[in-house]
């Protein structure tokens, strides 16, 4: 099933924001650009933060999964 423009719209500002904020250091930047789309269109709002909520969690449950491997084969573990 193809994508809704509403979802591919929220899911490429979220690419595009997250980068930014990669770039920029400014870690809330996504805030303030849902609420410049907030002010006009909540459904997109609600898509774009949802979109940037995902994949934060994503990022996020990466650097522990990495930290976590390092510190296993830093330490020798069976398996690691």
């Amino acid at each position: 099933m193809a994508a809704s423009t509403l979802d591919t719209l929220a899911d490429k500002l979220a690419e595009d924001t997250l980068a930014a904020m990669d770039e920029t250091g400014e870690d809330r930047l996504y805030t303030e650009v849902g609420n410049v789309l907030g002010a006009s269109s909540q459904s997109l709002e609600e898509a774009f933060l949802t979109a940037i909520r995902i994949r934060l969690a994503e990022r996020n449950a990466r650097h522990f999964l990495d930290a976590r491997l390092a510190k296993a084969r830093a330490q020798g573990e069976p398996g690691a």
